[in-house]
């Protein structure tokens, strides 16, 4: 019996050491199975993805016996080693790389790291999220496609023949003084691009929107015609019309002096009464309203993309008959002083372009528009009267100065002041005034007998002014031209005004 409890024992042992056995070689048999079952796995994948290679790390469940985990282990890296060499730590996050249905890939750099089920498994503190770099510092997902040092942002600068270096440009460069913007704009111009700036035109009726941009042009000067019997909107749609077309943003201006002058507030469309003349506000309220009615102008002007107001009239005058005592204040030099001083000021305030009008005086002269002026005062009236309020509006800021077309014979008796070198010295030399000088209309008669169309703007550009105030300037830019290649007008010469134009506009924002 003794034998027989000891045999059955025995056999017992036997046994469970067999089922023991043979389920530790079942279990092994299973691990090496699903090892190789992975492995091909990654295989098929990386064949199907293009041959790119891909990291798997698999991990046993924590309940399986350390002896089987270890053997295991020992046969993922003998199968990893045969795929790929590594020296020490295998890495991780070195640049390889990445699959997809990428076209190309260069230079990205991936930290992925998949399991076959497409399930990501993380060991350890690992990020299981792609990581991928493209030249342009731009992540990629999925199946973006890229190219060799593709960036994601482009950037592409158009050249042609009608735009220079655009108003963007100026604007970048907040670092930069006005001077050195003007400058650098100025350097990516040609010379006809230069000379179109030299010119403010009427703006024409018909075309103007083609023409500004086939000339560059400087600027438009709007007159009645085209506010008449418009709405406001279609005003603003004209005027930015010629602005789109404009590589350097355009002057556009207006005479709006106020009262017997007006372009704008004559109709109803854009003002209940048209604005007042200087003389007529300051007896209403003094330089208080003097100042308010300068605002209010120049708001109504920037509304509808007007950024230049041909005012105001600096010319002293007191005497009723005299043809400029209208558009004038109508006092002393003194008074006229701290009149143009206060328009200038309130004008500066809304940003809004001025133009001190008519140098180097208009006196008591005849009109102009209808044929010469001769002006024979003696040079000390300038000096202690005409030149006055002059100072004050350009110590006041203002950017630009009209020249008369009036012979004024102490200055110069050969030529309107508008194309006398000597009238333009005067100006920048004892006036002190370093912005821009510009011509009256060139078409009118007081200058019109002293030279043909083409002569009259190569006369005036060699006389000083910056910019040339026409209404043939088809014509007189291409007369200019012609100058300045065959050696009448240096370009340099050129690139002075356009220097002056450029920062003028870049004070005013118009650039």
């Amino acid at each position: 019996m003794k034998w027989s409890i000891r045999n059955n024992r025995i056999r017992n042992n036997r046994i469970m050491c067999a089922v023991i056995s043979l389920i530790g070689t079942a279990t092994l048999v299973a691990v090496v199975v699903a090892t190789v079952f992975l492995i091909s796995s990654k295989q098929r994948d990386e064949f199907k993805n293009g041959g790119a290679t891909t990291e798997s790390t698999t991990t046993t469940t924590e309940n399986e016996s350390s002896a089987i985990e270890s053997e295991s282990t020992t046969i993922e890296k003998t199968t990893e080693t045969e795929k790929q060499p590594t020296t020490g730590k295998q890495p991780t996050t070195e640049k390889q790389p990445t699959t997809g249905k990428q076209a190309e890939t260069e230079k990205q750099t991936t930290t992925e790291k998949q399991t076959a089920t497409g399930k990501q498994t993380t060991t350890g503190k690992q990020t299981t999220t792609e990581k991928q770099t493209t030249t342009g510092n731009q992540p990629t997902t999925g199946k973006q496609t890229t190219t060799e040092k593709q960036t994601t942002t482009k950037k592409t600068t158009a050249t042609t023949t009608e735009k220079p270096t655009t108003t963007a440009t100026a604007n970048s460069d907040s670092n930069l003084t006005d001077e050195q913007r003007a400058q650098k704009l100025l350097a990516s111009m040609t010379l006809e691009e230069k000379v179109g700036q030299m010119f403010i035109a009427r703006c024409p009726d018909s075309n103007a929107r083609q023409l500004a941009k086939e000339y560059q042009l400087g600027g438009y000067i709007l007159f009645a015609r085209d506010f008449e019997g418009k709405t406001k909107t279609e005003v603003i749609n004209n005027v930015s019309g010629y602005q789109e077309v404009s590589s350097i943003p355009m002057f556009i201006g207006v005479d709006e002096e106020g009262g017997k002058v007006v372009r704008v507030s004559k109709y109803t469309t854009f003002r209940a009464t048209p604005f007042k003349s200087p003389q007529e506000l300051y007896s209403l309220g003094g330089n208080n309203m003097i100042a308010s009615d300068a605002v209010e102008k120049s708001r109504l002007l920037k509304s509808l993309g007007i950024n230049v107001n041909f005012a105001p009239v600096a010319d002293v005058c007191t005497d009723t008959s005299g043809f400029i005592y209208g558009r004038t204040f109508g006092q002393d030099a003194v008074a006229t002083a701290e009149y143009i001083k206060t328009v200038v000021k309130a004008m500066n305030s809304e940003n809004m372009g001025s133009v001190l009008k008519h140098f180097p005086g208009y006196g008591n002269n005849e009109d102009t528009h209808a044929g010469i002026a001769y002006d024979n005062r003696n040079y000390n009236t300038f000096v202690t009267s005409d030149f006055i309020p002059f100072k004050a509006g350009i110590d006041q800021g203002a950017g630009m100065v009209m020249v008369a077309h009036n012979v004024v014979s102490c200055m110069d008796s050969s030529y309107p002041a508008s194309l006398s070198a000597r009238v333009h010295e005067i100006l920048r030399t004892e006036l002190g005034f370093d912005g821009v000088i510009i011509t009256d209309e060139l078409s009118m008669e007081g200058v019109k007998q002293f030279a043909d169309d083409d002569t009259i703007a190569v006369l005036a550009v060699q006389a000083g002014n910056d910019l040339l105030c026409c209404t043939n300037f088809e014509e007189q830019i291409e007369a200019v031209i012609t100058a300045v290649k065959n050696g009448n007008i240096s370009e340099e010469r050129i690139n002075e005004s356009v220097i002056r134009i450029l920062k003028l506009k870049i004070s005013l924002g118009i650039l």
